[in-house]
């Protein structure tokens, strides 16, 4: 008689599939909760103990990890294995059914303990997982739901394909190292190291994209596999999944627009805003957003950090947008977007973040930093101009600030009374940004004030500012022109601060 060895932490699909197996002839072994929903369910099953003749022990810590389990399942079938297994009384195992204790579900619960994520780390599951891969030409090996209906088609017609068992060998293999890739970046994570000499990165298939950037680029969308959450686990409420640039340009007006405390909007088209508003009204500060560049704002990509009210949400259906992300929508505002069924609707928890790291690749390679997560103290701003800073300017100057770290490298934003005026991003050379940001706002520019990224080289963009009467600029300082900049201010009636941080963003 065939053997199977199920032992499941997802038992999605169980039932089914145990009742297939032994119908077919097979005889079950399993161990815990598994053993005890079978046996539930009126199916035949066999204690691995029964097997082994030795019981669970430790807690559970030690039941499959025993010749008369390992020797079963890395048996080839051979003259020389079969005969070692007939010596030593032990009956091969045909298939190998095994899913891991629920390490990501652990860590994912709000002050779970080190002890705790440490209890869910599963050794024996791997071990037999692993076994049966490496063994995948003569067993059988599942570790996914997923596959029991076509595992028990194709023994139904008489027999797994090599090919299918290479398959699932492939799989449990990548799922074993999902699973060591999350504890190790779960318990790196608790030490000081920040950057250990290997850097291990695992992800689940969320979905399949129609493409990448362009059509003809195939692409895939993956979640993280830490406790860590983020846009992957965002609730679509309305609309078709995300493309590839609906994901990174939401991802972008996610991160800005949780900068503010006070209700904000932002507008973000190929991951640079092109208007950003704050108002103690929600819906002021979208009508703000919006009319600050509505010519690129259509299509874009609008963001909210407050509950959106039916209001907000009857001006913001209005043009043609491809995603909004909020915390929570009103009943009534959702009606609202649902009511435009091409339109993507996105909850997200304002908790959810992308974490601290950031990656991106490079030929045969990745680069890993930590995110620009920096705060400037506003108070403490150093005024480095003999013209004097006017308080009044103060939360425009700390608004642009915010904006500008958001934006391409060069980046220039231009901002009066909460709303952008101009931004001017990823130019080759600063003062060609500045010249689109001003230009952009034209008029409304009097008054305004002016942030920079990065310092200036030059104090041709204060020249260029003082022209379309801005009255003070906000920027990191550090060049060994400083005072080229701040002489131009002191002489156009501009005032300047630094900030001591600069925000590239490339």
């Amino acid at each position: 008689m065939k053997r199977a060895l199920i032992s499941v932490s997802n038992k999605d699909g169980l039932l089914d599939f145990a009742r297939g197996l032994e119908r077919l002839g097979y005889e079950i072994i399993s161990t815990g909760g598994t053993y005890k929903t079978l046996t539930e369910a009126g199916i035949k099953v066999m204690k691995v103990a029964d097997i082994t003749g030795f019981p669970e022990i430790l807690d559970g810590r030690v039941k499959t990890l025993h010749p008369g389990i390992h020797g079963g399942i890395l048996a080839r079938r051979i003259p020389e294995h079969l005969a070692q297994l007939r010596y030593h009384d032990i009956n091969p195992i045909d298939i190998v059914a095994v899913n891991l204790y629920p390490f990501r579900e652990t860590i994912s619960k709000p002050g779970v303990s080190l002890e705790e994520a440490i209890e869910n780390i599963d050794i024996g599951g791997p071990s037999m997982v692993r076994s049966a891969a490496k063994n995948f030409r003569d067993v059988i090996v599942v570790v996914k739901p997923d596959f029991y209906g076509e595992v028990l088609e194709s023994l139904e017609k008489g027999e797994v394909s090599q090919e299918m068992r290479f398959k699932l060998a492939v799989e449990a293999f990548t799922h074993t190292a999902a699973y060591d890739a999350m504890i190790s970046t779960y318990l790196a994570g608790l030490t000081e190291s920040q950057f250990n000499d290997n850097y291990i990165l695992a992800g689940e298939k969320v979905y399949e994209l129609r493409y990448g950037e362009n059509p003809h680029q195939a692409a895939c969308f993956y979640r993280n596999l830490t406790g860590m959450r983020g846009l992957a686990d965002a609730r679509l409420l309305n609309g078709k999944e995300l493309s590839y640039n609906n994901i990174i340009d939401t991802e972008a007006a996610w991160e800005l627009v949780q900068e503010f405390s006070r209700p904000a909007c932002v507008i973000i088209k190929h991951t640079n805003p092109c208007g950003a508003a704050v108002d103690d009204k929600l819906e002021e500060a979208f009508s703000k957003a919006f009319a600050a560049d509505s010519l690129s704002a259509y299509g874009g990509i609008i963001a909210f950090n407050r509950t959106v009210d039916l209001a907000t949400a009857q001006k913001a259906a209005e043009p043609f947008m491809e995603v909004i992300i909020a915390p929570a929508y009103e009943p009534r505002a959702l009606e609202c977007f649902t009511a435009k069924k091409n339109l993507r609707v996105l909850q997200m928890d304002p908790k959810s973040s992308g974490g601290k790291i950031q990656l991106r690749t490079v030929s045969g390679g990745f680069v890993v930093q930590e995110k620009d997560y920096s705060q400037v103290d506003f108070k403490k701003l150093e005024v480095v101009t003999a013209t004097g800073l006017d308080k009044n300017l103060l939360p425009d100057l700390e608004f642009a600030w915010k904006i500008v770290k958001h934006v391409k490298s060069n980046a220039i934003v231009v901002a009066r009374d909460g709303v952008t005026l101009g931004v001017g991003a990823g130019q080759m050379n600063r003062v060609g940004s500045a010249r689109i940001a001003l230009e952009q706002g034209g008029e409304k520019c009097q008054g305004a004030v002016l942030a920079s990224d990065a310092f200036f080289p030059f104090g041709d963009t204060v020249d260029l500012a003082a022209s379309f009467g801005i009255k003070a600029i906000i920027q990191p300082g550090g060049s060994i022109r400083d005072e080229q900049s701040i002489e131009a201010c002191n002489r156009h009636g501009i005032a300047m601060v630094f900030t001591g941080e600069r925000h590239f963003k490339h």
